[in-house]
């Protein structure tokens, strides 16, 4: 089975997220999108999250009604700060008969080679990349310029590892609804439905 690891803080999780992740469950070749919620992203600030389980939660209540798209506390289980490379290992140990492919924007992709381990993860890992405005381009120029500091070698070696899918372009920002949120404005119409009433019900992000 192919599994499709779209990481997120979800902090909220928004129907920007749904469209991907459903985009990528009914367009690419994968049989399942697992929505990993990152309880500690080490390039954010953990004050500015919401509790690990409201975070869960909330997946849960965005994706019960799409069966090819699944929650995972996966990462929950993983010392803290945790880096993406340690999450495969231990889900190739975990899953052996499953194959773990990455879902991530543009921009991060840009910005791969500041992860940790990254030709590593090249080397035993597909990427499935989606638009984003601000980083239109080819796979190839997404990552063989200099400005993003990767070389060449790397697009000839990997290159065939990485998926441009044509998603639909979605620039909702969880920062944005919670800033709007704390405002009082009404941010219904970019959360589902069922994850608004959690957000409104317990009050979140109104402080």
């Amino acid at each position: 089975m192919k599994i499709g690891l779209y990481f997120g803080t979800f902090n909220p999780i928004h129907v920007g997220h749904l469209i991907i992740a459903n985009h990528m469950a009914e367009h690419a070749d994968l049989d399942q999108i697992w929505m990993v919620v990152t309880p500690h992203n080490p390039l954010k600030k953990k004050s500015t999250l919401l509790d690990d389980y409201h975070r869960l939660q909330m997946v849960h209540l965005a994706t019960e009604d799409f069966p090819k798209i699944k929650p995972s506390d996966i990462e929950f289980k993983l010392s803290q700060p945790n880096y993406t490379v340690n999450t495969l290992v231990y889900l190739e140990e975990k899953y052996p008969n499953y194959e773990f492919s990455l879902i991530m924007g543009e921009d991060n992709l840009k910005s791969l080679h500041k992860w940790k381990n990254y030709e590593a993860i090249l080397a035993h890992h597909e990427i499935y990349v989606y638009p984003r405005l601000e980083a239109k381009g080819s796979a190839e120029e997404a990552i063989s310029t200099d400005a993003y500091n990767l070389d060449l070698k790397i697009l000839q070696k990997f290159g065939t590892k990485i998926h441009m899918i044509d998603a639909p372009v979605v620039e909702i920002s969880s920062t944005f609804i919670r800033e709007n949120i704390k405002k009082g404005k009404n941010v219904q119409p970019l959360l589902p439905a069922k994850v608004w009433e959690y957000i409104d019900h317990n009050n979140f992000y109104k402080k």
